[in-house]
């Protein structure tokens, strides 16, 4: 294989990587807990962009629960992003794990 080739083969590959990320960023997660009583909303660029909590579920005497619940929300629309983003990934490397690639 020649370095002209190969070089070619990187740029067509960074190129599609490139698109692969806008066409994500327009992407987004819903996620909820407690049952419905916090949603969450995260885009392919890993930016929390809504959050909504049900009035019921504040309790002045409770606000742990509540920061639990909004963690826990937050915390699994990330991995939900995230395997997003690797499906994506591996469709347009065949597979093969390139490391820093998200």
């Amino acid at each position: 294989m020649n370095m002209n080739k190969l070089m070619k083969q990187a740029q067509q590959m960074q190129a599609k990587i490139a698109k692969m990320q806008e066409e994500l960023e327009e992407k987004t997660v819903e996620v909820t807990a407690g049952g419905g009583a916090i949603k969450v909303v995260v885009n392919g660029k890993q930016e929390l962009l809504d959050i909504k909590i049900d009035p019921d579920v504040v309790d002045p005497e409770d606000v742990e629960m509540l920061e639990d619940l909004v963690l826990a929300a937050v915390n699994e629309a990330m991995r939900k992003v995230q395997d997003m983003l690797s499906q994506e990934m591996s469709k347009l490397t065949g597979g093969i794990n390139i490391p820093g690639m998200f």
